[in-house]
């Protein structure tokens, strides 16, 4: 803990303040101290509104502290918005969280990584280009940031880390609440892989369906560009399609959350076919990715590129398998 001691945690847990409020907080205090004495009257001058929510200082610093020995007992590490280590990236977000939790090691700032997410029950063409492309990009060293989530999400994960990079998965929950559950040994494969799981939720925070769409957010941000590989109508990969827009990042809509298929409709993908329509780019392969960054890669690597259907197919029945709930 550095010399602001708690302060930072204080402010992150403060009820009724907006994103904004909170990252003002943090510049306008220095020590735990000058913002443990204010009443909620004196907040409410400083930001310049009022605050509707109650609260009581003695009882949130309690959290706080409670926080702070979750973190230190559990490997949770935490930054806030004032720190040198905090993604710099998240420091250009409208609404940025103040203070992010993680387990791991954050993103290297100067590696772009590449955002891919969608639908959790996706068409079995879907689910193998999600693996093929985050795994041939993983071979060029750039890794995937996802939700760890079933179906699109998992799949993204499992073909970036079996390149051999570092994986990273935002959260809708603390860190040390893996959600679904069934995706447990995939995120330890995330942190084996060097990556990280990243949360602006608390330890001990049970994932809640208010606090995905949120979490989408920073996901976005994290991301120079983002695949949207398969989405319905309504998705909460379109509400990450939109953070993206907001944000000035690319975004790019896969192939196969465009066509139809034997085993799918395209009822299943009207997400992606509305975000095609409104002019979303499309990535076809991993090699479209390399043109829109511009890497330079040779013909002679499609010989490595692509997996054997015999990996990417046990990675498909095992996310499958996670899905169902069924023990392999």
């Amino acid at each position: 803990m550095n010399e602001r001691n708690l302060l930072d945690i204080i402010i992150s847990i403060l009820p009724g303040l907006r994103p904004l409020d909170r990252v003002s907080l943090l510049h306008e205090f220095d020590r735990e101290e000058d913002l443990v004495m204010l009443s909620k009257e004196d907040i409410e001058k400083i930001l310049g509104h009022g605050i509707k929510s109650l609260w009581n200082m003695d009882e949130i610093r309690g959290k706080a502290e409670r926080i702070d020995s979750i973190c230190r007992r559990r490997s949770i590490n935490w930054v806030s918005f004032t720190e040198i280590p905090f993604p710099p990236l998240l420091r250009e977000m409208y609404d940025p969280p103040p203070v992010i939790f993680y387990r791991g090691n954050l993103p290297n700032p100067y590696k772009s990584l590449l955002g891919m997410v969608g639908t959790r029950r996706p068409s079995p063409e879907a689910a193998s280009q999600a693996y093929e492309i985050a795994y041939s990009v993983g071979r060029y060293g750039i890794s995937v940031v996802s939700g760890l989530a079933l179906g699109i999400d998992a799949m993204s994960h499992r073909g970036n880390l079996s390149a051999g990079v570092p994986g990273y998965a935002v959260l809708g929950s603390g860190v040390d609440e893996i959600y679904p559950s069934s995706n447990r040994m995939l995120a330890k494969r995330i942190l084996d892989s060097g990556g990280a799981l990243i949360s602006e939720y608390p330890p001990g925070t049970r994932p809640a369906k208010w606090n995905f769409p949120a979490r989408n957010r920073i996901l976005s941000a994290l991301s120079r560009s983002l695949i949207i590989v398969e989405a319905p109508q309504k998705s909460g990969a379109l509400i990450t399609a939109a953070f993206a827009l907001e944000q000035g990042r690319d975004l790019w809509v896969a192939s196969s959350g465009l066509q139809e298929h034997q085993y799918s409709s395209l009822h299943d993908k009207l997400g992606t076919i509305k975000l095609a329509s409104e002019g979303a780019e499309i990535i076809y392969h991993s090699r479209d990715v390399f043109d829109k960054w511009d890497i330079d890669f040779s013909d002679d690597d499609d010989i490595v590129e692509v997996p054997s259907w015999d990996a990417c197919g046990r990675e498909l029945a095992a996310s499958m398998a996670s899905f169902l709930e069924i023990e392999l």
